[in-house]
């Protein structure tokens, strides 16, 4: 894909450029005491690691959360990864928000809007 004008929000890092995910993950955390499990909607994204001798650099992955929802969020991989492809193809360039437990909307005039039934909603916020 060539989403270099598309954008991802994450709740805590601020905003991931499209073309460097490499991945979309899904996953539930673990159950602590005190602590209820939740879902994770994750992108991944390659990271370069290593001493800084030539030869000894390996890639790796890092995980940048774009929502937690307490409901299993059913094929809401698959629903982000037909949004991003969907941009692509229209050579877009914006935000994608994600939202878990979204209320009923429709967007407003110019962004698009992909749901998975009601657990999480992705909106793309086109640029001005």
């Amino acid at each position: 894909m060539s989403l270099t004008r598309v954008w991802l929000r994450t709740p805590a890092d601020g905003l991931v450029r499209g073309d460097q995910v490499v991945g979309i993950d899904v996953h539930q955390t673990p159950q602590l005491t005190g602590k209820r499990s939740h879902w994770l909607i994750d992108v991944v994204l390659p990271a370069p690691v290593g001493s800084g001798v030539r030869g000894e650099w390996d890639l790796t992955v890092l995980h940048r959360t774009l929502v937690q929802t307490s409901q299993p969020p059913g094929d809401a991989a698959t629903v982000l990864a037909r949004l991003l492809a969907q941009l692509d193809a229209a050579d877009a360039a914006g935000v994608v928000e994600v939202s878990a437990h979204p209320q009923q909307d429709t967007g407003a005039a110019g962004e698009l809007l992909a749901t998975n039934g009601g657990h999480v909603a992705f909106r793309f916020v086109p640029f001005a």
